[in-house]
């Protein structure tokens, strides 16, 4: 019974993690909605209060294994663009936040993991497959939305993150 709840655990995580889940409600040309979230190191992360700057909000859990293959490429993006104004938040959903903890350190990822335990962050934005990917504008605006993970991605992101950080 156990072994078939491993078997079942996993085909779920990788029904959800592909991309080919279906869209949400495209947020797409509006304002990202506000939130504030506990974060790794104990600090309260409120997106608002990052306005005027580039934002990544990257909607991640543990047992979603194109998650964990996708986060040290964002930490690469991170480390690259946060000196010109840009910054990731990674938004855990698992319900419990230890696991995330010890995958975000084994990971080395240095953008602020902050932890969606009750999903209300979750709702607000609609997600609906994991990872799920959100670009905000300097003023507010979502203006990209990725949903999944495909090898190569990351060239897409780069791409819209100049963009907006070039507004």
């Amino acid at each position: 019974m156990h072994r078939l709840r491993v078997i079942l655990t996993l085909m779920i995580g990788l029904l959800v993690c592909t991309p080919q889940a279906p869209a949400s409600a495209d947020m797409t040309g509006k304002p990202a909605p506000d939130f504030a979230l506990r974060s790794l190191d104990g600090k309260n992360r409120r997106l608002s209060e990052m306005r005027g700057e580039v934002v990544m909000i990257n909607f991640w859990a543990t047992w979603c294994g194109p998650c964990r293959e996708e986060m040290p490429l964002l930490d690469r993006i991170y480390q690259q663009y946060q000196p010109v104004g840009f910054q990731v938040l990674g938004v855990n959903v698992d319900e419990a936040g230890g696991r995330a903890a010890e995958m975000a350190k084994t990971l080395g990822v240095s953008f602020p993991v902050l932890f969606d335990d009750d999903k209300s962050v979750s709702k607000l934005y609609d997600i609906g497959s994991m990872p799920m990917t959100v670009l905000i504008a300097r003023d507010g605006t979502v203006r990209y939305l990725h949903k999944g993970y495909q090898p190569g991605v990351e060239r897409d992101y780069l791409d819209q993150i100049r963009l907006l950080l070039k507004d």
